[in-house]
């Protein structure tokens, strides 16, 4: 049993209760017993109408279930549908047109479009690796992936490769000469760079001397005008670094002495303490504060060994230029984070009652996440994360505009209790659930003082639509879904709402993740549509595919792009809410079962990790050995599809049963060079993981929405009573 406090009629787990008294709130002004007071406020005033919010959603779905059951696909063809939806009030009024006043906005948000990143909070290391890569390395970038095709032996290579790194300041050349060209010939002329008075003097080899063709973009330097150390350029917003050293290994090999060209990268990065963590009791849920709150204080640490070395991680300085004027220029050297919350369907006992009763995760997320931030906002650490005074919290699976507003009543109730000023905490809304989508311009009315995020996560999303319309019909296959009507829909109704609202300048508008981290050439390639969509941000799955993914901000003028956006007809609510059913359409049988042992591979390697490995994100080899990142939106995904076909009749609960113990032996191979693996196979009935994908499948047509995380709890809590 865990240890707890009794404070202010709650009972709190003593590891968290010592945190927060010892670690989190010295520094903040704000005494220990005023936040679980403020706490319990919550709970008693907030937690009612978060439970009828959450029976509401079932209703609705009841509705829409029992609706389908009486109607014929055809009657999607028309209006009955969309009217029907109104009726119920599922689909809300939309009001008169508005723009968002947020103020107090980082320029990160409000300004620069770029990559963003996700990283799990409860894991030191690769959340001190994402906040640090607000700057990151083209060179290394290029030369480590498959963006400059693998060789044979380039790719077997320990040592260093001269050819591959001749390919690679090629390539870099090739970028500068289209988002910085040099007034006469190209970079990879460029053989001697210095400074001449407040511009740039390249001298090229067959043109003498010459300039940059846009000298605005020169903003600063380190070293001496005739002994360069770094150039700074800066080009739609975004800043790029030439770092100079002719006698590097590197800078010998490269004309004009460049060591390396560096990458303004992840501008801004979500902490997250949702989809990507495995937190389900008092001991996780401490370590999630815990990492957030050493960030925001600026002493966080961790270490660890890599190649037989000892590697020690803490937080990057700023970096420090001299601007063309002479001043000093210093630039932030970390990326501008935000904190992503739970859903507020989620429970916890981490804190619960004095009667017992666990409370809305949700709530305690945003107090704890807010104390912490106040070290920043109180210039208390020496690195800064918010200049503009805010805190920035995403709020996750909110399912239309009541649920939003309970959201900003929240966080009012919290600046209140812990003596923030208004609107200082500010709301990114999760564009992942349908009754939001349809609903969004009302959801960002509502936080119209307080919204800095809208994105569309096609993830969740595509697992609410297969959930919402379970009874309608079978769904078409996974792989499809992403071009389907309603798909291409919702990518561009999220857009056109975001701009309508008066976004630019206050808020980012998002665009979801590039799922397979090894194939950055497919990345460059595709994912400069999210900027061409006018997204400014997007997510990314690592240091280095942010610092490629950032290319395409250079290559889009993100700002331009917004604005030629807003002279097209918004997306069509009908395309919206036609769901991407198979109708008339026949299967094969090949087709089925490859649909489900996909599915079910998929779901087996996301959740034996999740379960008996605590890892809420990680990149799982799929059936076809492709790296996938998978986390609990992926799985929603693949267990309700699973669950539609078993609904209506494609598959059957012994062909379910049968994909899924041969799919655990895949998996099981998939982990053999893993020494702490336990093997689903051949013993099923004593894996808990197995256990736990089984009861997604089986059991989620009636999971509320369809989400996993109370399967996922339940099993993982039953796993680490096991070990102890």
């Amino acid at each position: 049993m865990t240890e707890t406090v009794e404070v202010a009629g709650l009972r709190v787990a003593r590891d968290l209760y010592d945190l927060v008294r010892l670690e989190i709130a010295p520094g903040t002004g704000v005494a220990a017993e005023t936040v679980w007071t403020a706490l319990a406020d919550v709970v008693n005033a907030l937690g009612p109408r978060n439970r009828a919010l959450l029976k509401r959603r079932d209703e609705l779905q009841a509705q829409i279930d029992q609706w389908f059951r009486e109607h014929t696909n055809e009657s999607l063809e028309g209006n009955a549908y969309r009217h029907f939806l109104e009726e119920i009030g599922y689909l809300v009024p939309e009001g008169i047109p508005f723009q968002v006043t947020t103020k107090g906005v980082d320029a990160e948000i409000a300004e620069l479009a770029g990559p963003q990143l996700v990283v799990p909070v409860d894991k030191a290391r690769y959340a001190l690796n994402a906040a640090n890569a607000r700057w990151g390395s083209l060179f290394d970038a290029l030369y480590g992936t498959d963006v400059i095709p693998w060789t044979e032996a380039g790719a077997a290579a320990s040592q260093y490769d001269p050819a591959r790194g001749d390919k690679v300041i090629a390539w870099t050349n090739a970028f500068l000469d289209e988002v910085a060209p040099v007034a006469q010939g190209a970079w990879s002329d460029v053989i001697r760079i210095v400074l001449d008075g407040a511009h740039l003097s390249l001298t090229i080899g067959e043109h003498g001397e010459t300039t940059l063709a846009d000298p605005s973009i020169f903003v600063g330097y380190r070293g001496s005008p005739n002994r360069l150390d770094a150039v700074l350029l800066r080009h739609h917003g975004l800043h790029i670094e030439l770092d100079i050293d002719p006698e590097d290994r590197i800078g010998r090999q490269h004309a004009a002495g460049i060591k390396d060209v560096v990458l303004e990268s992840a501008v801004s990065t979500i902490m997250d303490c949702e989809d990507s963590v495995s937190a389900v009791d008092a001991a996780d849920k401490t370590l999630v504060y815990a990492n957030w709150a050493g960030i925001m204080r600026g002493d966080l640490t961790t270490s660890f060994e890599k190649a037989g070395k000892t590697i020690e991680r803490s937080l990057e300085p700023d970096r420090n230029f001299s601007a063309v004027d002479g001043s000093e220029l210093c630039l932030p050297g970390r990326s501008l984070l935000l904190v992503r919350h739970i859903g507020a369907h989620v429970e916890t006992d981490a804190v619960t009652t004095a009667a017992g009763d666990a409370i809305p995760e949700t709530f305690l997320d945003c107090i704890i996440t807010t104390l912490a931030a106040m070290h920043d906002l109180n210039g208390k650490s020496p690195y800064r994360n918010s200049r503009a005074g805010s805190i920035y919290a995403v709020k996750p699976k909110q399912h239309g505009p009541d649920e939003v507003a309970l959201s900003v009543e929240l966080f009012s109730r919290v600046e209140t209790a812990l003596g923030l000023p208004p609107n200082t905490i500010k709301i990114g809304i999760m564009d992942e659930e349908r009754r939001t989508t349809v609903n969004l311009t009302e959801c960002v009315r509502t936080a119209s003082e307080r919204v800095i995020f809208i994105n569309t996560g096609f993830l969740d999303r595509t697992g609410d639509e297969i959930h919402t319309h379970m009874e309608a019909g079978a769904m078409i296959p996974k792989p499809e879904i992403k071009s389907a009507q309603w798909m291409l829909a919702y990518e561009d109704w999220n857009v056109d709402v975001g701009l309508e609202t008066g976004l630019p300048g206050h808020a980012q508008i998002g665009k979801g993740m590039w799922a397979m981290p090894a194939e950055m050439a497919e990345m460059l390639d595709a994912k400069i549509g999210h900027p061409n969509a006018g997204a400014s941000c997007a997510w990314v799955p690592s240091p280095t595919a942010a610092t490629l993914h950032a290319v395409h901000y250079h290559r889009i003028d993100v700002a331009a792009r917004q604005q030629e956006l807003t002279k097209r007809k918004r997306a069509s609510l009908a395309d919206l809410l036609t769901p991407p059913l198979l109708l008339d359409r026949q299967l094969s049988a090949d087709e089925i079962q490859r649909e489900l042992e996909n599915n079910a591979q998929g779901i087996l390697g996301y959740v034996v990790r999740w379960v008996e490995h605590g890892v809420g994100c990680s990149t799982v080899p799929d059936i076809n050995d492709v790296g996938l990142m998978e986390d609990r939106a992926t799985l929603r995904i693949s267990s309700q599809h699973i669950a539609n076909w078993l609904h209506h009749g494609l598959i059957n609960e012994a062909q379910v049963v049968d994909a899924l113990k041969r799919m655990a032996q895949v998996v099981d191979q998939q982990n053999s060079d893993d020494p702490v693996y336990r093997n689903m196979a051949p013993d099923y009935d004593a894996s808990v993981a197995f256990q736990a994908a089984l009861d997604l499948v089986f059991k989620g047509r009636m999971e509320p929405n369809g989400y996993t995380e109370h399967q996922l709890s339940k099993r993982r809590r039953e796993f680490k009573s096991m070990e102890k």
